[in-house]
């Protein structure tokens, strides 16, 4: 663990939880082995695995709701694990691997069997196959990602994009059916060909090459800052009181936003292109 291999450039390769997809490697000496101050990221990672796999748990006892919240939280602490082995300059490859694991686990394999006993097995071979097609391309985007860390050649994270859906914003579009049965009460959101078809949608965006939105990629300009950060009070408000209402509105808004994602990222590789044309 302590001696790692350095890449073709002469440099180590990228360590510990990631916090983005796009996020860039930090400058200085890393940490060698596992050390006590690496424990604190690592253990949000353990957290956040166990969150999604008691979501199984839940959905085996038939408690829906508690199962989707826990993948939620799943992704919230996934979230934070990577930001926090940065502020703590925690990073290890121990971290690295338990991350692409605990993602591919929560976000892949959970939402997957949750889905699958909420409604898709009614269609025990086709929602079986759905859910299958869901939990491999989860893990198939996290070998992707994690084959292709140390390349310089990414177009996508070099303009400040992502190739694909990340895997727990997947998730959570995975659960918009779920999401849409819970604020109606309507059965036909529960209809198991719909969820699938809807499952293998999601499942091909988590795969695919087109760019979407980071967080990198989002400048708001200064003079809305401040409506911004009251429109996410409001927002957590929402999720206190509408919580399924206000997930089913989230992830309209991703949806609405991938098209834009496409036309800003073509704007950006036409400037680049004229801007090589004209050296």
């Amino acid at each position: 663990m302590s001696d790692l291999p350095p890449t073709d450039a002469g440099e180590q390769p990228r360590l510990g939880p990631k916090a983005a997809e796009d996020e860039t490697e930090m400058a200085g000496p890393k940490p060698r082995g596992l050390t006590l101050r690496a424990m604190m990221p690592n253990a949000i990672t353990a957290a956040a695995l166990c969150a999604g796999l008691t979501g199984v748990r839940f959905a085996i006892a038939g408690e829906w709701r508690l199962a989707i919240i826990a993948v939620i939280l799943a992704g919230v602490l996934d979230g934070i694990d990577g930001r926090i082995a940065r502020m703590l300059n925690a990073q290890s490859r121990f971290g690295a691997e338990l991350d692409s694991l605990a993602d591919s686990l929560s976000f892949g394999m959970a939402p997957a069997l949750i889905l699958y006993m909420w409604t898709l097995q009614d269609l025990p071979r086709i929602g079986w196959f759905a859910a299958l097609a869901f939990a491999l391309a989860c893990a198939l985007r996290l070998a992707r990602f994690n084959a292709r860390i140390d390349l310089d050649d990414q177009p996508h994270k070099l303009a400040g994009f992502l190739t694909g859906v990340p895997a727990p914003v997947g998730a959570g579009l995975a659960f918009l059916p779920f999401y849409l049965w819970m604020a109606t009460g309507e059965d036909a959101f529960r209809n198991p060909v719909n969820t699938a078809i809807w499952l293998v949608v999601i499942a091909f965006l988590m795969i695919s090459n087109v760019a979407t939105l980071s967080w990198g990629s989002i400048r708001p300009r200064r003079s809305v800052r401040l409506e911004l950060i009251l429109l996410f009070g409001l927002v957590f408000a929402a999720m206190l009181l509408e919580p399924w209402w206000t997930l089913t509105g989230i992830c309209v808004v991703y949806l609405g936003l991938m098209p834009y994602a496409l036309v800003k990222y073509g704007r950006i590789k036409r400037q680049r292109r004229a801007a090589l044309a004209a050296r």
